[in-house]
């Protein structure tokens, strides 16, 4: 999230409104029962850069309103060892994946949905359409699996995830200048925070295409993998994440994701705060003892997310 901040009387008042949102936005991701104390959140409210813009500030990004009985959006609940991992498909091939009115409201219910499930543990993001890719904002670690084209819209909703890994042949880049538009789903906020400003600016000016190679060079993406027979590379390396990040204490992978998502938009001594509050709700969990018997105990531990 990133503040546009105008240089224009009442600006400051403008930033200084929106820190209590911050705030409260933080703290709602710990989930039920997980709260900044106070004394932390008064402390962190002050170094907030980020308000809500008013409605009707500013058109929104349309969105093709065609509807189609087929289901655009799976939602699959994987079991036996991969047990916590939900995959969202994506699933509009008449479309190209491209966002319609329906699918934005069935991702929007998903996520709200997956939000408070504590059996949720991974969420992988993938295209059910060979050859195209088409993140949200939830509390445990997302991976966007890119098997095939990600354009515009497609790579802004991969930019929304944590990691992000590409077969060597998927194509990916924000085109929108060449419609005479600009991203407008977080890629001019997202891409730079990625790759940096100045490569950032280069992409989007130019509207370039990077192949899967290019996009790990330039750090777009953490993992490459040649492209099987199956056309789901992409999709197997980030399952093979998912079940590595599954036997790790899922309170502690909620707070970590969003002690390192709210310390990045803030300064050094700031992100240290954050995180110290964030530790300290780690301390009175169940998992946290657990944790520490197992260890001692040289088993398995066995999380509840309590």
């Amino acid at each position: 999230m990133a503040a546009a901040v105008a240089a224009a009387p009442g600006a400051l008042g403008a930033l200084q409104a929106g820190r209590s949102r911050w705030v409260s936005a933080g703290c709602a991701q710990l989930g039920p029962g997980l709260r900044l104390p106070g004394s932390w959140a008064r402390r962190l409210g002050g170094s907030a850069l980020w308000a809500p813009a008013p409605r009707g500030a500013a058109p929104r990004r349309g969105y093709n309103s065609e509807v189609k009985t087929e289901d655009e959006l799976r939602v699959r609940h994987l079991e036996e060892e991969s047990r916590g991992i939900v995959v969202l498909g994506i699933n509009r091939a008449y479309g190209k994946n491209a966002l319609s009115k329906n699918l934005v409201k069935m991702l929007s219910k998903a996520v709200d949905s997956l939000k408070s499930d504590k059996k949720v543990r991974t969420v992988i993001i993938r295209s059910e359409v060979p050859g195209i890719f088409c993140a949200a904002n939830l509390p445990v670690p997302t991976i966007a699996a890119i098997d095939g084209l990600a354009l515009g819209g497609g790579l802004e909703l991969a930019l929304a995830c944590d990691i992000r890994v590409a077969a060597s042949s998927a194509k990916m880049g924000l085109v929108e200048t060449k419609l005479a538009i600009i991203p407008g789903g977080g890629g001019t906020q997202r891409l730079p925070r990625a790759i940096g400003m100045s490569l950032a600016k280069e992409l989007i000016f130019s509207a370039r295409v990077l192949d899967g190679q290019e996009a790990k060079e330039v750090g777009l993406i953490s993992h490459v993998l040649e492209q099987n027979q199956e056309g789901d590379a992409a999709y197997r390396k980030a399952l093979d994440l998912a079940r590595e990040f599954l036997p790790q204490g899922p309170v502690a992978m909620r707070v970590a994701k969003l002690a390192i998502n709210q310390g990045m938009e803030v300064d050094l001594v700031t992100g240290l705060a954050i995180e110290e509050a964030c530790y300290a709700q780690i301390i009175p969990t169940k998992d946290r003892v657990e944790g520490l018997l197992a260890f001692k105990e040289k088993r398995p531990p066995r999380y509840k997310g309590e």
